[in-house]
């Protein structure tokens, strides 16, 4: 069985991790799968006032969202619903992820963060908040087997196989957001596109490069435990 009381430690210092960095503000909310029929997501408040112990809330992937939890976190389930791969999504509101995606852009493959991405995030072209089944469902089914998804005008979802890949792939997206602002203030659209043997090379996890990561945006973190993350 899983340890719920964990999980719900690692989703709490995503989320607190999540604003240190300034990838969330008052909106934004961070989910761990339990098993192949329930998650758990961060509380209904603003992650980085999440405290030590605050319980998170079970989810059911079928059925209607329990009281008290946020309406957009129907979008945490439509993924889990449609990627069994998928372990962790965050929903956040990064300055430069936003700025690009108002704009109906995403990042392309110029370097090594936005490898992971490649060749681009989907985007999803619609600025209304996500708050029905019809509009989530038609949102996981965009981001399909991407690991990331540009809303237009409306921040950024990364899904990965935990909630800290997941925290780790949005530093990356918006790194990636303002590689791709800097390459389109300079006039250089079409330049520096990572070859498909590039990518391939760039893309992987050995070295502990997502556990490094984890590692920086949670020092300091009141959950923290001691000793090198492994996850």
């Amino acid at each position: 069985m899983p340890d719920i009381a964990d999980l719900s430690r690692r989703v709490r210092m995503a989320g607190r991790a999540l604003d240190r960095a300034g990838l969330v503000h008052a909106y934004g909310h961070c989910s761990q799968r339990i098993d192949e029929k329930s998650f758990l997501v961060s509380p209904p408040k603003p992650l980085g006032l999440v405290g030590p112990d605050e319980p998170c809330a079970v989810v059911p992937l079928d059925g209607p969202l329990p009281e008290g939890v946020l309406g957009e976190v129907r979008i945490h389930r439509e993924i889990y619903r449609l990627r069994p791969d998928v372990k962790g999504v965050i929903r956040s509101t990064p300055h430069k992820s936003m700025t690009l995606g108002a704009m109906r852009l995403t990042p392309k493959a110029r370097y090594g963060y936005g490898a992971y991405f490649a060749p681009q995030p989907p985007l999803w072209d619609n600025p209304r908040l996500l708050r029905s089944d019809e509009l989530t469902v038609r949102l996981a089914q965009t981001l399909g087997k991407a690991s990331a998804i540009f809303m237009r005008g409306n921040g950024l979802v990364t899904a990965g196989t935990s909630v800290e890949e997941a925290v780790v792939l949005t530093w990356y997206a918006e790194d990636a957001a303002r590689v791709e602002l800097e390459f389109l203030a300079a006039g250089m659209q079409d330049v520096g596109i990572l070859s498909d043997d590039d990518i391939e090379a760039r893309v992987t996890w050995a070295g502990r490069i997502r556990e490094r990561m984890w590692e920086y945006l949670t020092a300091g973190d009141p959950e923290e435990q001691p000793g090198p993350a492994n996850f």
